[in-house]
C-alpha cells in the first residue's frame, strides 16, 4: 500500500511526511484513540467521486471520542468539509478509503482519559477489496470472545479495543481461513473481526442486535433498510447461536471495509449450497449501485467531492492545493 501524499494533521492539510507523533504518544501507549472508516466511490459515467454517508459516519466518530472523554472542536459537518478538502488536494478520482483518527497526543506516562489534549488525523487513499473473497469466504468461529460493553465499548471505534480483533483474524488466517467470527461472552454470535454479520434461515434475515457488543454499524443499517423497503424481507436483530449459522441457507458480513461479503463456509461446513445465493447476490448489486449515486431514491447518501457549487465554500478551509 502505498502512503497518501497529504493528511489532515492540527487543524490543516500538510503533505503526509510532515505529520509525525512522539514514541511516547499516550494513544500509541494505551491505545486511548478512536477511529473511523468512510469510502468514496467513483462514479465513472458522471465523473464525480461520492463519499457514502459521510455525516453519519463523522457523527458516530465524534460519539465514539466521546466515550473517551474527548472534546474535539469540530462538528460532523466540518469534519465533512474538511474531508472534501482533503480529496480535491489528493485528487482522488478512483474508489478509496478514509481513515479519520482522533488520538490523545499528549507524550507522557500514566493511564487516563482526563486531563489530556487529543488530536484529529485524517487520510484519504486509493482502496479496492478488503478481502481477496468477498463472493466466497470460508469462515471460522474464534476461540477469542468479543470484548464486553462494561469491558471495552463495542459500539465504538475505540484503537486499542481492536487488539481484540487483532487476536482473532490473526489465528484464522494463519489456519487458512479467510476470516474470524467472534462469540459473546455468553456464547452468542456478534460479529466478524471488524464487521457486522446477518444470516438467512426460511426466507427471514437475521443478525444480532447491538446489545451483543457489536458494533453499530453504518453498512449494517443501510443494509436493513434496503432488505427491508426494497426487497420486501423480513429483518430480525435478535441473539443468534452459533449452530443456526451452520443451518443458515445464506450469510454474508457487511461493513466499510469488507462491503458486502458473502460466507459460503463455516468451520468445513457448506452454507446453503455452498455458493453465493441469490439474496446476497441481489443485495450486492443494490448496494453497489447505491453507493455510486446511481439510485436516486438513496442519492442524498451519497455525498459528490467534486460538485461545481462547494468549490468556493471548501476552499477557505484548504491549506494546500494541487493545480
Amino acid at each position: 500500500m502505498t502512503n497518501p501524499n497529504f493528511v489532515f494533521f492540527k487543524g490543516r492539510i500538510i503533505p503526509y511526511s510532515e505529520a509525525k507523533v512522539g514514541v511516547l504518544t499516550h494513544a500509541l501507549n494505551y491505545g486511548t484513540a478512536v477511529f473511523g472508516g468512510l469510502r468514496g466511490y467513483w462514479n465513472d459515467d458522471e465523473k464525480q467521486l461520492f463519499i457514502f454517508r459521510p455525516h453519519d459516519h463523522f457523527r458516530r466518530f465524534l460519539q465514539s471520542g466521546k466515550l473517551l472523554c474527548m472534546e474535539l472542536p469540530y462538528s460532523h459537518e466540518e469534519l465533512v468539509g474538511h474531508l472534501v478538502d482533503l480529496l480535491r488536494t489528493e485528487n482522488l478520482k478512483e474508489d478509496c478509503y478514509v481513515r479519520p483518527l482522533a488520538f490523545y497526543g499528549d507524550e507522557i506516562i500514566g493511564v487516563r482519559l482526563h486531563d489530556l489534549n487529543p488530536e484529529l488525523s485524517m487520510v484519504a487513499l486509493p482502496f479496492g477489496h478488503y478481502n481477496a473473497n468477498e463472493d466466497n469466504m470460508h469462515v471460522t468461529i474464534s476461540a477469542w470472545r468479543r470484548v464486553d460493553d462494561n469491558v471495552i465499548p463495542a459500539r465504538g471505534k475505540i484503537a486499542g479495543a481492536y487488539v481484540n480483533s487483532a487476536f482473532a483474524k490473526t489465528d484464522a488466517l494463519r489456519a487458512g481461513f479467510d476470516e474470524a467470527i467472534v462469540l459473546s461472552d455468553e456464547g452468542h454470535i456478534s460479529e466478524g473481526s471488524a464487521a457486522n454479520i446477518f444470516l438467512l434461515r426460511n426466507g427471514v434475515l437475521a443478525t444480532p442486535p447491538i446489545t451483543e457488543n457489536v458494533l453499530e454499524g453504518i453498512t449494517r443499517r443501510t443494509v436493513i433498510q434496503l432488505v427491508r423497503d426494497e426487497m420486501k424481507m423480513e429483518v430480525q436483530e435478535r441473539q443468534i447461536d452459533r449452530t443456526e449459522l451452520y443451518l443458515s441457507d445464506e450469510a454474508f458480513f457487511c461493513g466499510t471495509g469488507v462491503q458486502i461479503s458473502a460466507i459460503t463456509r463455516v468451520d468445513h461446513r457448506l452454507v446453503g449450497t455452498g455458493v453465493m445465493g441469490d439474496v446476497v447476490t441481489r443485495l450486492r448489486k443494490m448496494f453497489f449501485d447505491v453507493v455510486r449515486g446511481r439510485n436516486p431514491k438513496y442519492r442524498d447518501w451519497c455525498y459528490p467531492v467534486y460538485e461545481a457549487g462547494k468549490a468556493k465554500k471548501t476552499e477557505d478551509r484548504t491549506t494546500l492545493k494541487v493545480s
